[in-house]
């Protein structure tokens, strides 16, 4: 593939910029996920469509050359699986992804969180995953296992897609994420119509973007959840508004009544993995009150996964 007429169409700022057509996208992207691209244009590239943005037409090819080499995973029999990413960990507060994936456990709703981790500045979210008990599983047999039998399991990007798990590891090195890291909350290992996909995103921009991605990745028979994220992780802010929109067969339903105000809930603080994890595990037990906005969310996860 000749890189220097791509890096010519999208490398000429937000205004020159031309958009790769469908084609284009997913035959570069899939060069970018085999390792086949030189790092001076894979670096180039890659800031580029940071710079430009991606269109819709080089998100569906993207999309296509990264589900095309992601490891297939059986889904177990029962509710779809609810897919959480997790990519970012804790900052200020306490990470409240892993208690939305044992409450949808209890309930019968397999849960598999899924990422990786390299903020040096957080708390890694596997860190907290291991002190709750709940290692990645060492294979994707054994995390089918898991999912069949405790409803939950964890996984490193790495098992499930290799090359999307090296461009996300470059964001040290260039400083700046990449398109890998929006495609990668995209990801689905299930046959069709039997995930449930978390798309949570930090920025209002990304709520559009998806917005326009998530009918065409769910007709017919799919299933997500859009909603802003809490410092990037895959749970409902305990405070803000909420700003749930759930996808089914293509159409886009808000899963939750407008709010007129944010939520007068303390933030716990306990980002440290030991108290953590003692903090989900009291939730779980009763001893501590699940958070409104997390109990809204699990219900709207539990509809998307069993209608």
């Amino acid at each position: 593939m000749d890189y220097a007429p791509l890096i010519k169409e999208v490398g000429r700022g937000a205004r020159g910029a031309r958009d790769l057509t469908r084609e284009q996208a997913e035959a570069l992207f899939g060069a970018m996920l085999d390792g086949g691209v030189p790092e001076l244009e894979l670096g180039a590239l890659l800031i580029a469509l940071r710079v430009k943005g991606e269109s819709a037409d080089e998100v569906t090819g993207f999309l296509a050359a990264m589900h095309a080499r992601t490891a297939p995973m059986q889904a177990p029999a029962g509710p779809r699986t609810v897919l959480l990413p997790s990519f970012n960990g804790a900052r200020r507060q306490a990470n409240l992804m892993p208690l939305v994936a044992g409450l949808l456990a209890r309930e019968g709703v397999p849960a598999l969180v899924f990422g990786r981790h390299d903020f040096d500045s957080r708390v890694s979210p596997f860190e907290l995953l291991d002190a709750l008990g709940l290692p990645a599983s060492p294979t994707l047999a054994d995390a089918e296992r898991r999912l069949a039998t405790q409803r939950l399991a964890v996984l490193p990007l790495q098992m499930l897609n290799p090359g999307l798990n090296a461009l996300m590891a470059l964001r040290p090195r260039l400083g700046v994420r990449n398109s890998s890291h929006s495609l990668a909350k995209l990801l689905d290992p299930f046959p069709a119509g039997r995930g449930v996909r978390v798309v949570a995103v930090t920025h209002p921009e990304y709520l559009d973007s998806m917005a326009a991605a998530l009918p065409g990745l769910t007709a017919p028979g799919g299933r997500a959840l859009l909603m802003r994220a809490s410092e990037g992780e895959a749970y409902a802010h305990l405070r803000r508004k909420a700003h749930l929109i759930g996808f089914q067969d293509g159409q886009a339903a808000p899963l939750h009544p407008a709010d007129t105000a944010d939520l007068d809930w303390p933030l716990p603080g306990a980002c440290a993995p030991a108290e953590n994890a003692a903090l989900i595990r009291a939730m779980l037990a009763g001893q501590e009150p699940v958070p409104p906005r997390i109990a809204e969310q699990v219900s709207a996860l539990r509809l998307l996964a069993t209608n």
